[in-house]
Parts: structure tokens; sequence; C-alpha cells
């Protein structure tokens, strides 16, 4: 037995709400392969933290399934991968650690949850990948007023 002394009202459990939707500046901090439930492929899975503004600090999942006997799933997973590589900047990667701690805009929809056990539970679904530029890049003439300001240059999926 271990002793502890806790008390759930001094929990902040208001991480684990969906986030509203909207754009959030990410990065990636982690990628793993993973075998999917059936044994018949793999996937990877990218875990990307919130590095600026609302939401600063939480996490999403977003999975690749870029093994799989599905061939749609792998072209959705191949262009997603694609979006993801082309908003950090890289244009070939031999592995996803190539992909980490670059910043990048994510499109966050909501979208209820149809798996066993958790039906019309509210979750996040990242729907988009952009690239994340200064302002002064997308200004062109417009007098520059060295800001920190960012704009997203839109890359659909």
């Amino acid at each position: 037995m271990a002793k502890l002394k806790f008390n759930v009202e001094d929990v902040d459990l208001s991480q684990f709400e969906p986030l509203p939707e909207g754009k959030y500046i990410v990065a990636i901090e982690s990628s793993e392969e993973k075998k999917t439930k059936s044994g018949t492929g793999s996937y990877i899975q990218l875990v990307f933290s919130i590095i600026d503004g609302k939401g600063k600090g939480r996490k999403l999942f977003h999975n690749l399934n870029l093994d799989n006997p599905n061939d749609t799933a792998v072209r959705i997973a191949q262009q997603q991968l694609a979006l993801i590589c082309t908003a950090v900047g890289k244009k070939k990667i031999k592995d996803t650690n190539e992909l980490h701690n670059k910043p990048l805009v994510i499109t966050v929809e909501c979208e209820n949850r149809t798996d066993k056990g958790h039906e019309g539970e509210i979750q996040n679904r990242i729907k988009k990948f952009e690239v994340k530029v200064k302002k002064e890049e997308t200004d062109g003439a417009e007098e520059s007023d060295d800001s920190d300001e960012e704009e997203v240059a839109p890359r659909d999926k």
C-alpha cells in the first residue's frame, strides 16, 4: 500500500477537455511507430504540443497509417505527411525525428467519437497543416515594423 495525501479538488481537470476549434501554433514533440490493433500494419503516432497562444502546453495526437492494407488510408497518410513536411520545410526525410521541434500551424476541429464506450463524446481532430511564416515574408512592399507578428500560409489537406 502506498500512503498519499491526495485531493481531487486540487487537480486541474480542464486539460482533458477538447480544445476549441481553431488554429494553433504547434511543434511535433515526439513520434513513434506502433502496430495496428489488427496486426495487419503499423502507423506513426505524432504528438503535437501547442507552443504559443491559447492552450500552450496542451498536446494533440495524430496517426499516420503509412503501412495499412487499406490503400485509401495509406494515400491519406502520405498526403498528410507531405503537408507536414512542407509545413516544417523538409522535402525529404529519413526519420520522423527530423520533423520534431519545428513550428507549424494546425487547424483543429471537434467531432463526435464513435468508438465503443465513448460514443457521442467530443474529441479534437487535426484537419489541416500549414506553414508558420513571419509577417514580413508575406507583406512584400509594406513597411516593416520589426514586430514578431506571425501569419499563416495555407496548405490544404
